[in-house]
């Protein structure tokens, strides 16, 4: 994580929403650099993740802050163009209140503190924007705080000898002097020179 004890996602949320608006219909089954996860899956996912972590902020835990992300390949609804910027607003919402940074809550089934769950929450938004700008070929620049976060949170992972290397896959060696965006790509097991 940073320095900082909260962090604001909302121009990290905002940054997502566009680039979901951007999205057209014909590109929904294109694939992403997640395997087997096409846009349609990775925009499930958004939803699913925003919902996840706004409850998980709020303290109100529950079916939502306990399904792991891995139960089934998600998928969106018909109404996913305005449900999902509504959700994004929501968690950030939800984290703009220093309550949500401290204490324990629970995401994805994992029982941690708060301020490490801000920080997954950082890493999903920037890593899957990421996924989503480049399966849609649409330009990306993060929310420099909410790349920090990420950035940070990777390194820890990937630092940690019990996981043995990154967390959502081995490691993809980066140069030290690649933009952090690229590293912290890297560090999330996916290639930065992924294209379509």
């Amino acid at each position: 994580m940073t320095d900082r004890t909260t962090l604001d996602l909302g121009p990290q949320t905002r940054i997502v929403a566009r680039l979901a608006e951007g999205v057209s219909d014909e590109q929904l089954a294109d694939g992403t650099p997640c395997p087997g996860c096409a846009v349609r899956n990775m925009l499930g996912h958004l939803h699913g993740l925003a919902v996840a972590f706004r409850d998980a902020g709020r303290k109100d835990l529950g079916v939502t802050t306990d399904t792991s992300p891995n139960a089934a390949l998600p998928d969106i609804g018909p109404g996913w163009r305005e449900e999902l910027p509504k959700v994004l607003d929501e968690l950030a919402d939800a984290w703009r209140d220093p309550g949500a940074w401290t204490g324990m809550t629970r995401a994805g089934g994992v029982d941690l503190p708060g301020s490490v769950a801000g920080a997954v929450a950082a890493d999903e938004l920037v890593i899957h924007g990421w996924d989503l700008a480049r399966a849609t070929g649409q330009g990306y620049l993060p929310d420099p705080a909410a790349l920090e976060a990420s950035y940070g949170f990777l390194l820890a992972a990937a630092d940690d000898p019990d996981r043995g290397g990154g967390l959502f896959g081995p490691v993809v060696p980066v140069p030290a002097d690649a933009p952090l965006l690229d590293r912290a790509v890297g560090l999330s097991g996916r290639d930065p020179g992924w294209h379509r």
